[in-house]
């Protein structure tokens, strides 16, 4: 379960403020996977990032009674001094799971070879997805945080994620924001739009769809 309290953020554009989540009050329900859709610009990455602990709302909070990952796709809470190794070893220690277990999950899952050794600093943004992927999928979180979950790499390492994220979701709810509307149909039973700071659950994917095109315009 996740919880909005009187979600509130904003931020300053030249000077005015800029209401992107607007007094929000929701329960999303358990074990339900969510695509997330608005327009650029809506706040999406905003309510996930908020969802996740890395930014500060205004006023209000977001409870829940499970865990929830980093926004997959998300590298900036890598040390970009460190190596990939010495990033997975650090993150598994914050969620108290195996060290070792993990990095060999996230050395054989991201197919990184001798750069898995290297500072993230030298990566290439591939690489960092497909660290960033490794280790989000290493670790079983009740609520996965999805941005372009499957986007990283060649077809076959496309292919490779897009089988371990679906079984995880057989055990796991998520958020998920994909500009791919497929692959949304996909992996998604329901939905939430974020429109004008107000956010709208749908049970209904293609309902929830229908309104984001009409949004955009369509």
């Amino acid at each position: 379960m996740i919880r909005f309290e009187n979600l509130t953020k904003s931020f300053r554009v030249a000077r005015s403020r800029r209401v992107v989540i607007d007094d929000l009050n929701l329960t999303l329900p358990t074990g339900r996977s969510l695509a997330l859709l608005g327009r650029n610009g809506a706040g999406k990455s905003t309510l996930m990032q908020i969802i996740a602990g890395n930014m500060r709302a205004d006023r209000g909070r977001v409870v829940s009674d499970g865990t929830i990952s980093w926004p997959v796709g998300f590298a900036g809470s890598f040390h970009p001094e460190l190596t990939g190794a010495q990033n997975t070893r650090f993150i598994a220690r914050v969620y108290g799971v195996d060290t070792g277990e993990l990095a060999d999950f996230v050395r054989d899952f991201a197919e990184l070879g001798s750069h898995f050794f290297m500072p993230v600093r030298t990566y290439s943004s591939g690489m960092r997805s497909r660290l960033t992927f490794g280790l989000s999928m290493g670790i079983e979180f009740d609520t996965y945080l999805v941005d372009e979950v499957t986007s990283a790499g060649d077809v076959a390492f496309r292919t490779k994620s897009k089988r371990l994220f679906a079984t995880r979701m057989e055990r796991s709810g998520a958020i998920m924001v994909n500009h791919n509307l497929g692959e949304l149909r996909e992996y998604c039973d329901a939905a939430l739009v974020l429109e004008g700071g107000r956010l709208t659950y749908f049970d209904d994917l293609e309902e929830a769809i229908t309104l984001h095109k009409a949004n955009m315009g369509h």
